[in-house]
């Protein structure tokens, strides 16, 4: 498994970032689960959040879309467009989600309604946000969403439930639902974990063709190094609810700083692993 990152296009380092948050932190019952972490997302940049499970990541994408549950607090900033997402009325906020900042689940079963049609699922997702809209119209922007995502035959299958759909392509279909606003920023969180191999590649290859094609930034939240390396234009990497580096992808896997940093990637097997000897592994 080579974790040698793909060469991104360069990004614009001087560019207002739209995202940014500042000092986010959450806290369940006053358990704190994440700790004053900061990190920036520019336009047509992917950022990847990496560390392993319970370390903050899902709970941080949560916080961008104000879908934490009433026991949570949250304080910080949430800048997106240079406006403070956690200070907006929740009619407001409605307004952004799935429009402007859309996200991909990490279970497509458990994300879709088993009882009704896909590409009713995904026309849900237009009409939120375009109510003037005509059935017509609606059903266009759904078949493109759906050819754009390369799930087959759209026309015929449209009609059809999620139960009918592989594993790659319930994750298609959730890509679709995402993509079909246009929005700016998208999140994706673990989208690649219940995947095999193959169909794990071939969802990456989707997203950073989307990403191209729309200028698409994206914040990729997985445990997994090598998906990572191949996706991120940075990455910053989560221990106990804190950012703990940050950097450059190729810098960061070419030359980690920090000694959590150089575990997880020490853990990582490679084909020039010694099968015989334990994977190195530190607390």
């Amino acid at each position: 498994m080579d974790l040698t990152p793909d060469l991104a296009p360069a990004i614009d380092e001087s560019a207002t970032p739209l995202l940014e948050v500042a000092d986010l932190s959450i806290a369940f019952n006053h358990h704190p689960a994440v700790k004053q972490i900061s990190f920036r997302i520019r336009a047509g940049e992917t950022l990847g959040l990496v560390g392993e499970s319970g370390s903050g990541k899902s709970a941080t994408s949560l916080a961008l879309l104000r879908l934490l549950p009433d026991t949570a607090q949250v304080s910080g900033k949430i800048r997106f467009g240079g406006e403070d997402l956690l200070a907006l009325p929740e009619e407001a906020m409605r307004r952004h989600r799935g429009r402007n900042i859309a996200m991909i689940f990490q279970e497509p079963m458990t994300a879709l309604n088993p009882v009704m049609p896909v590409g009713a699922q995904i026309a849900e997702a237009v009409q939120a946000h375009h109510p003037e809209l005509s059935r017509r119209s609606i059903r266009d922007k759904v078949l493109q969403a759906m050819r754009e995502v390369a799930l087959p035959d759209p026309e015929r299958r449209i009609r059809d439930y999620p139960h009918q759909f592989s594993g790659g392509q319930r994750q298609r279909i959730l890509i679709a639902m995402a993509i079909v606003n246009r929005p700016r920023l998208l999140i994706a969180d673990e989208p690649t974990t219940a995947l095999d191999v193959t169909v794990q590649a071939q969802i990456l290859s989707l997203l950073n063709d989307l990403r191209r094609a729309h200028n698409l930034s994206m914040l990729f939240i997985s445990h997994d190094l090598a998906v990572v390396s191949q996706v991120a234009d940075r990455v910053a990497v989560m221990q106990h609810g804190e950012i703990v580096e940050q950097a450059p992808a190729r810098q960061l896997f070419l030359h980690p700083q920090h000694p959590y940093t150089q575990s997880l990637l020490a853990s990582a097997p490679t084909m020039r692993t010694d099968r015989s000897a334990p994977l190195a592994y530190s607390r």
